[in-house]
């Protein structure tokens, strides 16, 4: 850490994402004490406890959350500041950090980072995949500048910058008898095959269950799992067929591996896809310029997917909506 900011900082930081001075202490390379000393003496300046001392750890008291929000945004300013200087040296460098879901990071992100790296080659990217609604967590922390995930509530703290509605739909090896079907797949026609479904509890089997709840029979699946790739690889293989939502596996389609087929109309479910950053949070010029560049591929995706006729043309419920 820099002398522009005291240690302090990210001591009080650390603490607060480890719950443990000694976790802190190690992750730091730091003693113990010398931490402890350092908080002991913010807290006295306070003249509040930032800490609640547990039997297992702290926990941050009322003072210490608005505190920790206020060391965070200097800490992410001032990365931004260290990012903006070395910029002056390396013109066109600049880092961008997103958080995705496991499906998109495994389906069509790798393709539309990559064709950006080729045009900006001095960026550097870093991109962690997370599952489900947790990928709104690195984004509120300050962790990462971008998030791309389905099912995001409104919150405060988030800002939209778009949401894409798509539909799940039934996915099946390219030799499987609906496969080659026309049109949309229905409902009957799917439970009667053996199944490999997301695992329970993740925000796309929450609308699977919606689906498969107008099907007056139970489904229950040969496999359930919180891996998209291995949902894929089982319909690859032939030991059922799943329902998925189409970028999850755009690549697979493309590829000849794997036939997503849309569901009847009246028996679909959404996931809205939104790209989202925190709110009040500056961006730099390289994170701008990736935001601009992913929503043009995304809206280009998304416009393809509809052409092949594996997305519904309804007017309004595709494509990005500007918040």
């Amino acid at each position: 850490m820099t002398h522009l900011h005291s240690r302090k900082l990210q001591y009080l930081d650390e603490i607060a994402r480890s719950g443990s001075i000694r976790k802190a202490a190690d992750r730091l390379n730091v003693s113990s004490s010398a931490i402890n000393r350092q908080i002991l003496a913010l807290e006295e300046e306070f003249g509040v406890p930032l800490f609640e001392r547990l039997p297992r750890g702290l926990r941050l008291t009322a003072a210490g959350e608005l505190c920790i929000e206020h060391v965070r945004e200097v800490l992410k300013d001032f990365s931004k500041l260290e990012t903006r200087i070395r910029a002056l040296k390396m013109p066109q460098a600049g880092r961008i950090s997103l958080v995705t879901t496991v499906g998109l990071a495994s389906g069509p992100l790798p393709e539309i980072i990559g064709r950006f790296i080729e045009q900006n080659p001095r960026v550097h990217i870093k991109l962690r995949s997370d599952g489900g609604t947790t990928t709104v967590n690195p984004v509120l922390t300050g962790d990462v500048d971008i998030g791309l995930g389905f099912n995001i509530a409104a919150m405060p703290g988030i800002r939209t910058l778009a949401t894409f509605d798509i539909p799940i739909g039934a996915v099946v090896p390219p030799e499987h008898r609906l496969a080659a079907s026309s049109g949309p797949v229905d409902l009957v026609d799917l439970v009667q095959e053996r199944m490999v479904l997301a695992q329970s509890g993740t925000s796309l089997r929450d609308v699977i269950n919606l689906v498969l709840s107008s099907v007056p029979v139970p489904v229950e699946p040969v496999l359930e799992t919180n891996s998209s790739e291995t949902v894929r690889q089982l319909v690859r293989r032939g030991i059922g067929i799943s329902l998925l939502n189409p970028l999850d596996v755009v690549a697979e389609c493309r590829r000849g591996e794997l036939v997503f087929r849309p569901l009847a109309a009246m028996q679909t479910h959404h996931q809205p896809m939104k790209l989202f950053t925190r709110a009040r949070a500056s961006v730099d010029a390289s994170t701008s310029l990736f935001i601009e560049f992913l929503l043009k591929e995304l809206g280009s995706l998304v416009a393809d997917l509809q052409k092949d006729g594996n997305l519904p043309a309804q007017k309004g419920s595709i494509g990005p909506i500007k918040a």
